[in-house]
């Protein structure tokens, strides 16, 4: 019995000493490995690896990932137009260089976003200042987000990091802009709605003179037309009354005293003072006008 307690602490430590020299690599991972303090070696194939127990050698783990930094405050710019924007932004990174991080940041990567905040807030003044609202809102949008993540990449091979990407959220002008702003866009916008009202009306009223030119054409057209056929129907019926009057002139006088008598004794209110044997009455006294 007191020789089997010995050997079960020595396969203890053997197993401890085993154990502290094993290590595992997962793929997400980068394993940097310390000799006394200093970095012997970077590994970051997944899998199985050796080492020397503590406190000759060590093991730090990095995330090989890609991480996000995303803004929760916007940031203020000032553009070329000297008007205050408020930006969101986020951006993609990771870790290329564990060395270089190491050395650059103490492996923090609380500090190494931080760097990436100042040197991106950096590039985006730099850019935004050559820059106008509408800029960056529409045409040069994309140019200015290429444009700010190659300077923040180029920055952050320094500390060991990749810039993946780098996207704005969202543009705004700052509180005490919009109002102005919207005043502006307000103005302009009642301006071309009174320049289109304007050219209505001129349309308008252009329609409207044509309209009326054409009526008045249309209308004299007709009267001339009409008088036209007025003119050749009296001409006809003076033709037929002619033909009538030729063929039977005792027939049409007697009809012509008959229109007579029809307009002058056609109101009742009418007072005639006639001689009864006036040339009017003829043929009240004889059917065919003969004096008697």
């Amino acid at each position: 019995m007191q020789k089997i307690v010995p050997a079960v602490i020595g396969l203890l430590i053997a197993l401890f000493v085993l154990m502290s020299c094993v290590f595992v690599v997962d793929q997400r991972q980068f394993a940097v490995v310390y000799a006394l303090g200093e970095i012997r070696k970077v590994i970051d194939a997944p899998g199985l690896y050796f080492k020397l127990p503590p406190p000759f050698q060590n093991v730090v783990y990095y995330d090989k990932r890609i991480l996000t930094i995303d803004t929760s405050e916007s940031d203020r710019f000032i553009t070329s137009e000297k008007l205050n924007v408020m930006i969101d932004t986020f951006v993609k990174w990771r870790i290329i260089d564990p060395p270089s991080f190491i050395r650059s940041v103490s492996g923090s990567e609380q500090v190494a976003v931080d760097r990436i905040n100042r040197s991106l807030r950096d590039a985006l003044n730099n850019e935004i200042a050559r820059r106008t609202v509408s800029d960056m809102i529409s045409s040069a949008r994309d140019q200015v987000v290429e444009s700010v993540r190659a300077k923040v990449n180029d920055d952050s091979k320094q500390i060991g990091v990749e810039i993946i990407d780098v996207r704005l959220k969202r543009v705004d002008f700052a509180p005490e802009v919009s109002e102005r702003v919207f005043a502006r866009m307000e103005s302009e916008r009642k301006q071309v709605a009174n320049e289109r009202r304007a050219t209505g009306a001129a349309e308008s009223e252009k329609i409207r003179a044509e309209a009326d030119r054409q009526r008045e054409v249309i209308v004299a057209e007709a009267y001339r037309e009409a008088q036209q056929m007025r003119g050749e129907g009296d001409a006809r019926v003076a033709q037929l009354f002619a033909a009538a009057w030729g063929k039977n002139p005792q027939f049409a006088e007697f009809y012509r005293s008959l229109e007579a008598y029809r307009q002058a004794f056609g109101n009742k209110s009418d007072v005639l003072v006639l001689d009864p044997s006036s040339e009017f009455f003829r043929y009240f006294k004889a059917p065919d006008g003969a004096p008697k």
